[in-house]
């Protein structure tokens, strides 16, 4: 049995299980088939009161039941499109009759964020290296301000797909063929956020030895920020270049259909800056997640960045939410949909991420790592892949004389002439994740909100070891 392309597709991005799959009444696997019938079935039904009573009603059963994700995707639905701001942290409190308490962010160490996230990874049977490098990875993420890939990730990205047996950490790294420049490496689907920078050291150690050095990979998982890579190779001496492939959500130009992940292209440069030149950015004009926000400040979607199914470049930011879920939008890619603004150029970058991440390792693409399975609609694992490339400076020109060439074009453009409608000063890649470091330790580390919160109670609640060792976090 397959499902529908619409369906398909919404079990692709969010892991719904759909309507033609047999689910029990009351599961959890039906209140949410329930609500996603609401959303499909009532195009107007955010305008209309007795839909979002009967909404609201199903979601707050849903918020309910014991283990519920908090991060589901229904309950940012509820929030921005049906204006029900229901999770099970708020049900929860309600049911214990305590006052629902504000979102108030609150501050906690980096160091202290940075040890939970390890013990945690340590608890789900990672080795101590393991463990310390990949918990790295996420905090950095958070220092720079990338909150959608530190903390923010660790549950629901790392932890939850431990538990559905889709990512293991108790994999080996093969490396399958190498030469003196080259690797190519299988991950065998343990933790991306190892497997990364593994592989960016070893394409880092060939490239000193050598001059360059690149490293492909194949069936790895989700690595974290790109940026955090590039930066490796800048912090040795190098230029450095990676990309990763994901599950699809960019429809080509002139189509509709997700075919593309939204594959970051990352470089890392030198400089004799306080902070390397890094770009890293995914290759669609927008992710979900910033559509999300425009649901909250009330505006339209920019035209151009979402394309449905009739090939309408929707600027309807609640509608666009409600039709991503039922997989009747797709995002476009940098510069558009269509040739206008040059969409092909987006088109064409995230196609040469895809490429690179799956030629060379004879690796799956599409349907095949959007982590379900068309004919259950159970999860399944995401084969990803990944590419690497360092360029050792000092094989070319001493790294002083690059740092100091970079610098100076650097400094040129942050000094050229400001547009007078614009906020008075010009940034280079990576400036602002700097500036969000140095601002964030000043303020004595990271704002962990309340859903944050309670994915940490939740992790310490349901292992032992970690109930001994943060029996009270900072913030209770």
């Amino acid at each position: 049995m397959k499902l529908s392309f619409p369906l398909f597709v919404m079990s692709c991005l969010y892991g719904f299980s759909s309507s033609n799959v047999q689910v029990e009444a009351g599961t959890p696997s039906s209140l949410r088939a329930d609500l996603l019938g609401i959303i499909g079935n009532n195009p107007s039904g955010h305008l209309d009161s007795t839909i979002i009573d009967e909404f609201s009603t199903k979601l707050k059963a849903f918020a309910e039941i014991p283990d519920v994700d908090s991060s589901d995707i229904i309950f940012a639905i509820g929030a921005s499109v049906f204006g029900v701001d229901i999770t099970p942290a708020k049900v929860q409190s309600e049911s214990d009759g305590n006052p629902v308490e504000e979102d108030t962010p609150v501050i906690v160490d980096f160091a202290f964020m940075k040890e939970f996230m390890k013990d945690v990874f340590l608890e789900y049977g990672c080795t101590e290296d393991q463990a310390e490098i990949s918990s790295d990875v996420l905090i950095e993420a958070d220092k720079r301000g990338i909150d959608s890939h530190g903390l923010g990730r660790l549950k629901p990205i790392y932890c939850d797909r431990i538990d559905k047996g889709i990512l293991w950490t108790d994999k080996p790294i093969t490396i399958l063929k190498e030469t003196e420049t080259t690797a190519l490496v299988d991950g065998n689907l343990g933790l991306g956020l190892h497997i990364g920078p593994y592989c960016m050291n070893l394409a880092i150690e060939k490239a000193k030895k050598y001059g360059v050095g690149f490293v492909a990979v194949k069936n790895s998982t989700h690595y974290g920020i790109a940026g955090y890579y590039a930066s490796m190779a800048a912090d040795a001496g190098c230029v450095g270049l990676c990309g990763t492939n994901a599950r699809p959500s960019i429809a080509p130009t002139f189509g509709v259909e997700p075919m593309l992940g939204t594959n970051p292209l990352c470089f890392g440069i030198p400089s004799d800056d306080s902070f390397p030149f890094v770009i890293d950015c995914a290759t669609s004009v927008n992710q979900r997640g910033k559509i999300e926000k425009y649901a909250r400040e009330g505006v339209d979607t920019p035209r151009g960045a979402v394309i449905d199914n009739d090939g309408i470049e929707r600027t309807d930011t609640e509608g666009i939410l409600r039709d991503m879920v039922l997989g009747k939008c797709a995002l476009t890619p940098v510069g558009g949909a269509g040739d206008k603004m040059g969409g092909y150029k987006g088109y064409g970058w995230a196609t040469t991420v895809e490429l690179l991440c799956t030629a060379f390792q004879s690796g799956p693409f599409g349907d095949d790592i959007c982590g379900i399975d068309r004919s259950t609609g159970a999860p399944k694992p995401m084969p990803l892949g990944h590419f690497f490339l360092a360029i050792n400076i000092e094989s070319l020109c001493p790294l002083d004389t690059f740092k100091e060439n970079t610098g100076n074009l650097l400094k040129a453009l942050r000094q050229s002439m400001k547009s007078p409608k614009g906020p008075g000063r010009i940034w280079t890649a990576g400036e602002m994740e700097n500036d969000a470091r140095t601002a964030r330790t000043a303020q004595g580390g990271m704002k962990v909100p309340k859903v944050l919160q309670q994915n940490m109670i939740d992790l310490r609640d349901t292992h032992p070891g970690l109930k001994e060792k943060y029996q009270t976090f900072p913030f209770e």
